[in-house]
């Protein structure tokens, strides 16, 4: 059975959700998610994961992100984007290059970040832009993230109205660059909104791996489950005993103490590799033994949740 993850370069005008309807007709299985959506506006790296690699998604979604986009000072829309109708035009002639410093470093680090109104948090049940788009006001609650970087590389005043940056942004799961945008357009005095986003890495995996839908139409480049674990999280490495143990759910000895920094917990596991590099499980230390949190078991077709041990 064909598993593993395939890194999309996402056209601009597709869902997600596209992208694996596409995906699933191409490997020909059901079995296909991916690891974070992206806006139909952007495009860059999706991650998908393909039969048994869904499992592995999970781990992914929560890594950091890395985006090249351009931020428009000087117009604020109703989806804080480029697709939306813009509600408020403020002239950024005025505003300085010292200005917009001032702004990228006040939200740079760890922020308080109040989501888009049409983004697809759920409120009682129901996606935010699904409400919007009803004529609802909606109100969603500001959350933690971190901007790990916030570098501008132009400045653009094209026009007298509006001022044009092209901008990098690397931050953690969960934050909105148009979010982003209208945040520094606000604390500018001016509002903002993005009008082009890209995304250029996703955790380990970057765009220099990602490949066209058409691309992979003509080759469906699949990276191998145990390739994909290595980049993505602690390795540890197996004797053939050890292996056999732990393909049937069972314990084995840890590989490092609780509460170092090198032992492994359930939310950030270790990938444990046969003698030959295939992908077994993924392992975390508990006291002096370390448990499968998910097992691989070779010729099985699926990753099985290892059994919990009294």
């Amino acid at each position: 059975m064909l598993s593993g993850l395939v890194i999309v370069d996402k056209p601009q005008g597709w869902t997600s959700h596209d992208v694996v309807g596409r995906m699933r007709r191409l490997a020909g299985t059901r079995k296909v998610g991916h690891a974070g959506t992206l806006d139909p506006m952007a495009t860059g790296v999706l991650v998908l994961g393909i039969n048994k690699a869904t499992r592995l998604l999970t781990y992914i979604v929560g890594t950091s992100k890395t985006y090249t986009a351009t931020i428009r000072l000087g117009q604020s829309t109703v989806t804080d984007d480029a697709e939306g109708e813009v509600t408020a035009t403020t002239s950024a002639a005025g505003i300085t290059d010292e200005d917009i410093d001032d702004g990228v470093a006040a939200l740079t680090g760890d922020i308080q970040q109040v989501p888009s109104s049409v983004s697809a948090i759920k409120v009682n049940g129901e996606r935010a832009y699904a409400r919007v788009r009803s004529g609802e006001d909606v109100k969603l609650a500001a959350r933690p993230v971190t901007i790990h970087r916030f570098e501008v590389h132009a400045v653009r005043r094209d026009t007298a109205e509006v001022v044009d940056l092209d901008v990098t942004v690397e931050c953690s799961s969960g934050t909105y660059i148009r979010a982003l945008a209208r945040d520094l357009g606000n604390t500018l005095g001016v509002g903002g909104h993005l009008t082009a986003l890209r995304r250029t890495k996703v955790g380990p995996y970057a765009l220099d791996q990602a490949r066209t839908l058409e691309q992979l139409a003509e080759d469906l480049n699949v990276l191998d489950m145990s390739l994909a674990a290595r980049v993505l999280m602690p390795n540890r490495e197996l004797t053939a005993e050890e292996a056999a143990e732990v393909s049937f759910g069972r314990r084995i000895a840890a590989g490092a103490a609780p509460g170092t920094p090198g032992a492994a917990t359930a939310e950030h596991p270790a990938a444990a590799f046969a003698p030959d590099g295939s992908l077994v499980a993924l392992l975390a230390d508990a006291g002096s033994y370390a448990k499968p949190v998910l097992v691989f078991a070779p010729g099985n077709g699926a990753a099985a949740t290892a059994p919990a041990e009294p």
